[in-house]
């Protein structure tokens, strides 16, 4: 039997960062750091190829930079079952004084390491890692009737002063929407800089292997795989987004274009979300690139909103309305998620290019989650949960604080309003204005029946027929919903029929 140590640190795949809460006060002569690859975080949801290289790649590129340190570790290589099943074969080997762990991003990962550790004590330490504490966003909700983005927006912009003159924000507006989110025009995109890609090495070429032979009939593909797994890659990715295509980033956050999985955007959630990344250096280079008049203050403006605002945010409602938030079905939706999400096989264009380069990298940008693939989810009707699964598997930056609120939330309204003070809801019109993917497409976006008819365009109209009574006073969308008025029964149902025939698949 080993030497009791004095704590053992567990360190997760979503907490990759040296200076994280669970390493503080640290003695390598006294301490211990455990980390380990349970299969069950990669099977408890069908998790891509993709993400799993992601996770198992970048876990042991930091677990080889803290042994060249000469951190103390044990390092568990990818074992069946569960983390709380290791956790209690590693406590019972070590006999630690207490356990330390950084607050996990992922509500069943903490219950079962609580219940794991037993009598060991436990220490959950908050996760510096974030602007805001879950401790701040409670005191933040208490006493609201509603929660809005843009009033903790506005709190955090002043508390950490980030874009501020004394005490109004630069440029004298706290968001620059009229001046972003324009579509590229019939003639595309045109030169786009690269991704800042990175060629695997032995140790990623290792893991790729692994998970083409222990994954095998998991969804996506592990090669080929480019993402940062290392601190050092993470920034050098931070300063060619900022040096190459931050200028642009607000102009474009919302176009599309088929074929192109990468336009403008950052690529650095995932790196953020396993902390290779800090929000507060991400922030800092976004905002001195604006001040040295590198970037226009739109485009600084509207990807620090993403980080600052945004995604601090979610991350507020998870914890504050956990384990029931992930129940929600506010809109009492069943359907089954049509099994082409996991192929992308199927003849609408637009849904096909984002599913195609989903399973090919594992990822997507934002509006391609939220008005493509979670737009037709929504008005198709699926259950949530479904839907949530489907992302908690297929990207690489999902981590389940934020990818939740933005599915059920965000893109499914499954709150009720919570996140999203409306349903995202839309025809086939705003997918042909932001993309060229209407081009060719068998489907007009303009027509709600009829064999060409756009099956968004027509859940559009079926989504607000099934929701009448519900959205008939609601604020923001009681205007789509009178429409309704100028249809008669014949169309009605004309609609209803033909929404039943794109949910059964017999549109195609």
């Amino acid at each position: 039997m080993e030497t009791p140590c004095r704590h053992l640190v567990v360190v997760l795949g979503d907490q990759l960062d040296r200076e994280a809460t669970a390493f503080d006060g640290f003695d390598p002569e006294q301490d211990l750091v455990w980390m380990c690859e349970a299969a069950e975080e990669s099977t408890h949801v069908w998790s891509s190829q993709q993400r799993i290289v992601m996770f198992l790649s970048a876990m042991r590129h930091f677990a080889a930079a803290l042994e060249e340190e000469g951190v103390p570790l044990r390092y568990e290589t990818l074992r069946e079952g569960g983390l709380a099943d290791a956790l209690r074969e590693v406590i019972a080997q070590a006999r630690p004084q207490r356990v330390r762990l950084t607050q996990p991003g992922d509500w069943r990962v903490m219950q079962a390491l609580r219940q794991a550790a037993g009598e060991t004590p436990l220490d959950v330490l908050e996760d510096r890692h974030f602007l805001c504490s879950t401790a701040r966003f409670a005191a933040h909700a208490r006493g609201r009737r509603q929660l809005r983005l843009e009033h903790f927006y506005r709190a955090m912009r002043r508390e950490h002063g980030v874009l501020m003159d004394g005490e109004q924000p630069c440029g004298g507006a706290w968001n620059f929407d009229a001046d972003n989110r324009e579509s590229f025009g019939p003639d595309g995109p045109g030169f786009l800089p690269p991704p800042t890609r990175f060629d695997p090495d032995a140790m990623t070429q290792a893991v790729i292997a692994l998970v083409q032979a222990r994954f095998a009939t998991h969804p996506g593909q592990a090669a080929p795989f480019g993402w940062p797994v290392t601190r050092a890659q993470a920034l050098q990715a931070l300063r060619v987004f900022v040096d190459e295509r931050l200028e642009h980033f607000g102009r474009w956050q919302d176009a599309m274009w088929t074929g192109e999985p990468w336009l403008y955007h950052a690529h650095l959630s995932a790196a953020l979300n396993l902390k290779l990344l800090k929000p507060r250096e991400v922030i800092a280079a976004a905002e001195a690139a604006w001040r040295a008049g590198r970037v226009p203050l739109p485009a600084a403006e509207g990807f620090i909103r993403q980080i600052l605002g945004w995604r601090e945010y979610v991350r507020g409602i998870y914890w504050l309305r956990m384990p029931d938030y992930a129940e929600g079905n506010a809109l009492a939706a069943e359907h089954d998620l049509p099994a082409w999400y996991w192929t992308g096989d199927t003849p609408m264009r637009c849904l096909a290019d984002a599913i195609a380069q989903t399973l090919r990298h594992g990822y997507a940008h934002h509006i391609q989650r939220l008005m493509v693939t979670g737009l037709y989810a929504l008005m198709h009707g699926v259950q949530p949960q479904q839907v949530h699964a489907w992302y908690l598997s297929v990207y690489v930056d999902a981590v389940e604080w934020v990818e939740l609120p933005n599915t059920l939330g965000m893109s499914q309204f499954a709150d009720g309003g919570l996140l999203a003070s409306k349903p995202y809801i839309a025809t086939g019109r705003y997918i042909e204005r932001m993309s060229d993917h209407c081009r060719g497409c068998r489907f007009d976006p303009g027509e709600r029946v009829g064999e060409r008819a756009c099956p968004f365009t027509t859940l559009y109209w079926d989504f607000l027929l099934r929701h009448e009574a519900r959205f008939a006073s609601h604020p923001r969308l009681a205007l789509q919903v009178n429409n309704l008025s100028r249809l008669d029964a014949a169309q009605r149902d004309a609609i209803r029929a033909r929404a039943r025939r794109v949910r059964d698949g017999s549109f195609a």
